[in-house]
């Protein structure tokens, strides 16, 4: 008898191309119900939801119930952090889904993984922290520094309650589109929501993109400054800038 985890269960739940529409489309940490989900997914609303059946089984979602309405959201920031990590080896892969139209380029320049930022924006977040020795460690061991924690409180942004979280205040996630690691964890979501309380960015509604402000990226740009240019380091290893 095989002995651990049963992956080949996880992977048959994601790996269904209806589900993996389903669990993309709650990337953005957005709680849709069944009649959204069947509608991202290309599929009937009673075969949507005998697909979200599963995935409830399977601890991947969980639903919430308000009035006459369910509401459905990823279960945990992990499931989000593996749907990620996926997403890059198929784009590393050449299984790459290619959607045109505008929302594209900013899907790369921002956009939500589950609650913390990713694309452009979200990899110069930890790249900017790490220049500085805000953060410290490698991509499996991220820890706040004490100046790190200084810059944070200075942005408002108190760490003491991030660090009594059962969730790692600071993760590296590898970023599918840069293909470098983006910062989530406590003080991802964290540096996220201040970026929309600061009045920086916005949601696309509906969509996963972040749309800055020409202030608000000027902002973000200066509080998270680079030695490198993201530009060149696409350039250097071979990705569009």
């Amino acid at each position: 008898m095989k002995t651990g985890p049963d992956i080949a269960r996880i992977a048959s739940l994601i790996g269904d191309p209806a589900r993996a529409n389903i669990l993309t489309a709650l990337m953005g940490g957005q709680a849709l119900t069944a009649s959204e989900l069947a509608l991202e997914a290309g599929v009937s609303l009673p075969t949507a939801s005998s697909h979200l059946s599963k995935l409830l089984d399977g601890d991947l979602v969980r639903v919430t119930k308000q009035g006459r309405h369910r509401y459905f959201r990823l279960a945990n920031p992990d499931v989000a952090h593996v749907l990620e990590t996926i997403m890059g080896l198929a784009a590393r892969a050449g299984h790459a889904r290619v959607r045109t139209g505008p929302r594209e380029p900013a899907m790369r320049k921002a956009r939500m993984c589950y609650d913390h930022l990713a694309g452009d924006m979200g990899v110069r977040i930890l790249e900017s922290l790490l220049q500085r020795g805000f953060v410290g460690g490698g991509e499996s061991d991220l820890v706040l520094t004490a100046p790190g924690a200084r810059f944070c409180e200075e942005l408002g942004i108190g760490t003491d309650g991030l660090a009594v979280e059962r969730r790692p205040m600071c993760r590296a996630c590898l970023d599918w589109s840069v293909r470098r690691h983006h910062l989530a964890g406590g003080l991802g979501a964290a540096l996220a929501r201040k970026v929309f309380d600061l009045g920086w960015a916005s949601r696309v509604e509906g969509g996963r993109a972040v749309i800055f402000t020409a202030m608000g990226e000027a902002a973000f740009q200066a509080h998270f400054p680079l030695d490198v240019p993201l530009a060149v380091t696409h350039a250097r290893d071979g990705l569009p800038a």
